[in-house]
């Protein structure tokens, strides 16, 4: 069975210039939308336009910035309004709570919770006066569940589950659909150094981006990369905090984030400082 079109779909993502942003550019544009790429660094935003194809369009933006933020979303819908905004930019500092700088620690919050709050405040006005559109939120697995050495990351993660939910509910009525992607440990720069996780294999930027493909063309809640992984996190609740515990230390979800390589990680973590 083909893929389902996309063609006539104007489509905004965030933090695209690498990774699963331009991974689901790509996929996107290969279904026949038309992407607007969003990047912190307008040299990789127009590098990755580049290799997505005729009539990608990039411009800089600063997620946890609002006016920067509104600056992008003008030029996004300058010729057509957004069908779909996905929300991607996102850092990952992991590492002992007490060992990582209080600016470290914001840092992650502004870019992580408030891009999404930023876009989504941006973007619905729109989209519930047209009564359509999508927002796609990229959140992970590790916001249903604790990792230790990614405490800050992990709850502006679970932030953004929380408000996704929450707006598919407030907005239920609008015409306004609301998706939220959890990824499991993928293959780009913000695992660099890490190990992964036992038995579950690490999903590539292509996995996460043929699920977002897939969820702009038929629209669903909860997005999980790999599958697996959405029966394993939901149950957890269930089982009680001493299974769940002693699951997560088997699959190596508890050291993940703290023991791993410091001079691999080095390069990605003086990015991110300095974003």
């Amino acid at each position: 069975m083909s893929a389902p079109s996309l063609r006539g779909r104007r489509i905004a993502i965030t933090g695209a210039g690498r990774g699963i942003g331009l991974a689901t550019a790509k996929t996107l544009f290969q279904r026949g939308a038309t992407i607007v790429i969003g990047d912190l660094d307008i040299e990789s935003a127009t590098a990755a336009a580049g290799l997505v194809g005729p009539g990608t369009e990039a411009y800089p933006v600063d997620v946890s910035d609002y006016q920067s933020f509104a600056a992008f979303h003008k030029e996004a819908t300058s010729d057509a309004p957004l069908d779909v905004l996905i929300n991607n930019a996102g850092i990952m500092p992991i590492g002992r709570f007490l060992d990582q700088s209080a600016d470290r620690h914001r840092r992650a919050v502004e870019i992580n919770v408030m891009g999404c709050i930023n876009g989504m405040h941006l973007a619905l006005p729109a989209m519930v006066e047209r009564g359509r559109g999508h927002i796609v939120n990229i959140a992970s697995s590790a916001g249903k569940t604790p990792v230790p050495g990614g405490l800050t990351y992990c709850g502006t993660k679970a932030a953004v589950i929380a408000l996704t939910e929450t707006a598919r509910v407030e907005y239920a009525d609008s015409g306004v659909r609301f998706t939220c992607v959890m990824p499991s440990f993928t293959n780009t720069e913000l695992i660099a150094g890490t190990s992964g996780l036992r038995f579950i294999p690490t999903a590539q930027p292509d996995d996460v981006a043929e699920a977002i493909a897939a969820v702009v063309a038929r629209p669903t809640a909860d997005v999980f990369v790999p599958k697996i992984i959405g029966p394993i996190l939901n149950s957890q609740p269930l089982i009680g905090r001493r299974l769940r515990d002693l699951v997560n230390q088997q699959l190596g979800a508890y050291s993940a984030f703290l023991d791993f390589d410091t001079k691999a990680r080095a390069e990605y973590q003086h990015r991110i400082d300095e974003s």
